[in-house]
């Protein structure tokens, strides 16, 4: 489908732009960045020089174009919102439960603890946990903030409702509220300055995070999560130089570059990333996000 084909559907066509291009950047990270998951950037260098292609394997063994638990979850939220036909945190929770069921390509440890305490419980609040810091919570927040844009508050309070569900800790709540925070203005204003103040705020708050220069480290920890994915993200001028900057630090790549790339594809847009990387994405991925992206931008009316 092109990509202007669902854009005249909406009063404001370049809101539509840059959220196809965040879920769209979404899953081409994920699919580019999971194929070095894990390995070091010196292991990267040795075996592709610069990584720039989705070409699949790494230690999933996926596709070449098929994604992770990352993309799984974001769209099992997405479905879990439509369906309800506006926020509901339980049957998000349910969709989640669904998706772990299949059973996924992968699932992170804190996420099988929090919805099999979900199962067991009832509640939508996993219990506090020390080790409850991962990313996983961020990673998949991002159709929170399409039906969010009404406030920031509004935006905030969803993402760490769907957050708790699996990760209760205030530093991953401030990496996830942070990135929706980002997200958000990005959509609405399509600039990066409101992002540079933002993160800002969340350095001065939570110094650990602080990411100039780069610290370094690559693992799933939620702060080295954020710290790599917001050194691509301000230190470059285009999605594609965005994304292979950070998948190319490797760790954790498919989230971080999932999280690179959803918020480097609110700013530059869905026009802008590359086509051989959406013509490599899985088709089935691709259309659910298409299909997605409008029914949940409309949950935001009047602002769509």
């Amino acid at each position: 489908m092109p990509l202007q084909a669902s854009a005249r559907h909406f009063a404001n066509p370049d809101l539509w732009d840059r959220a196809l291009g965040s879920f769209l950047g979404l899953a081409v990270g994920d699919a580019l960045g999971a194929t070095v998951e894990f390995l070091t950037a010196s292991e990267i260098a040795a075996r592709y020089k610069i990584h720039k292609e989705i070409i699949g394997g790494g230690w999933l063994q996926l596709k070449a174009g098929h994604v992770t638990d990352d993309t799984e979850m974001a769209l099992a939220l997405g479905s879990a919102v439509i369906a309800s036909g506006g926020w509901n945190p339980r049957a998000i929770a349910d969709a989640f439960v669904a998706w772990m069921r299949k059973p996924p390509v992968d699932i992170g440890n804190t996420c099988r603890r929090g919805l099999t305490n979900y199962i067991c419980t009832g509640n939508l609040c996993a219990p506090f946990g020390e080790n409850n810091c991962g990313n996983g919570a961020a990673m998949r927040h991002l159709p929170t903030v399409f039906v969010s844009l009404a406030s920031e508050e509004l935006v905030i309070q969803r993402s760490l409702e769907q957050a708790r569900i699996t990760h209760n800790h205030p530093i991953s709540d401030a990496a996830t509220a942070t990135l929706a925070r980002m997200t958000r203005r990005l959509l609405l204003e399509g600039a990066q300055a409101p992002c540079d103040r933002i993160a800002a705020e969340l350095v001065a708050q939570h110094p650990r995070f602080h990411f100039k220069p780069w610290p370094g480290k690559t693992s799933g920890y939620v702060v080295d999560t954020v710290q790599t994915v917001f050194d691509g993200f301000f230190s470059t001028g285009s999605f594609e130089d965005c994304l292979v900057r950070v998948v190319n630090r490797g760790g954790d790549a498919d989230t971080t570059g999932t999280l690179a790339g959803q918020l480097a594809g609110a700013l530059y847009g869905a026009q802008n990333i590359p086509v051989r990387w959406l013509n490599k994405l899985d088709p089935a991925v691709n259309a659910a996000i298409r299909e997605q992206v409008p029914k949940l931008l409309k949950l935001s009316l009047p602002l769509t």
